[in-house]
């Protein structure tokens, strides 16, 4: 499933939010680690010689110094590893470097070098966020991390599905690790109501169709969650929850169970393949509070760049 996590690292005790995370799912998985730094260079130094060579020199060896310390600490752990340094603009080599069919899940911090900020994401997390083409989880920088890397355990995991076989893709990687760690998995599905006239107050008849639609999606939902609990080994509570918002829902459900984990497809059965996530992920990106594991269920090539990336490889041919 994920065979190699990749790790990128930007030297900052924020960025190392994702260490115990990172040991928590290698070892679920038997994944192998590959920690990654890039030398972050200024925008001004494409059309001036802004780079010292002497400094670039000291900060690559000081870097190469701060992954084997990493390295170390998780091999320690008992993880299988690999280091690499790369130079350029962090969000696109990033992006590029996890684009090989081998990095099949990117952990990544919240926030990092440029530290916190009222925004729940930085800039260079969401740029590697948004051009991914493989699986990602995002790990809240701003949350306690565990006093020892190795203790980190999941009890609870959601897993939220609207009854597509995309959203069932996340199922194998929820299962391995409630398995690992003894957790309960969570399986939700949020019947939403059907939208309403609003120039003018429902009628009966309207009120009656909406509530017997309701009634018949809960009822369908109830059955599916029952056949697919009964097909998962372990702790696994199901519920249905009729909500005018699915993500609103979600987000509430998480804050009230203590949910330690949310594991997304990136597209349910509405997804559109011209954007790499659904709007349920979106809003889990922008304004979750935990740890969430997005499962990429297209392959790369099926994942099409946005005007903004094609406009750019345009203008940069020579």
């Amino acid at each position: 499933m994920f065979n190699r996590i990749l790790l990128p690292l930007d030297r900052s005790a924020l960025a190392e939010c994702v260490l115990p995370h990172s040991i928590a799912v290698a070892r679920a998985f038997e994944s192998q680690v590959a920690l990654l730094h890039v030398m972050d260079m200024p925008r001004e130094a494409r059309w001036r010689n802004a780079i010292d060579p002497l400094n670039w020199q000291i900060r690559k060896t000081e870097a190469k110094t701060y992954l084997h310390e990493v390295d170390q600490r998780l091999q320690a752990a008992g993880l299988p590893t690999e280091t690499h340094i790369l130079e350029g603009f962090a969000a696109e080599q990033i992006s590029g470097f996890s684009d090989t069919p081998t990095s099949q899940l990117i952990i990544l911090s919240s926030h990092g070098q440029s530290g916190l900020s009222s925004w729940n994401v930085s800039g260079v997390a969401l740029k590697v966020i948004l051009r991914a083409r493989t699986s990602i989880m995002i790990v809240r920088a701003y949350q306690e991390i565990p006093p020892e890397m190795t203790s980190l355990r999941y009890r609870r995991i959601l897993v939220p599905i609207d009854g597509s076989q995309r959203a069932e893709c996340v199922l194998p990687m929820a299962i391995t690790l409630a398995r690992f760690h003894e957790a309960q998995i969570l399986l939700v599905h949020v019947v939403k109501r059907p939208e309403m006239p609003r120039r003018t107050p429902p009628s009966h008849e309207d009120v009656e169709l909406a509530d017997r639609l309701v009634e018949h999606n809960q009822a369908e939902a109830t059955q599916y969650l029952d056949q697919l609990r009964s097909r998962i080994p372990g702790d696994v509570e199901a519920r249905v929850i009729v909500s005018n918002h699915i993500a609103a829902t979600l987000h509430e459900l998480v804050e009230q169970e203590r949910i330690d984990l949310v594991v997304l497809s990136a597209h349910g059965h509405s997804g559109l393949t011209q954007w790499p996530y659904g709007s349920v992920v979106i809003s889990f990106i922008t304004f979750g509070t935990t740890p969430v594991l997005i499962v990429q269920d297209l392959p790369q090539d099926e994942i099409k760049p946005v005007p903004a990336e094609i406009a750019t490889r345009e203008h940069e041919r020579p």
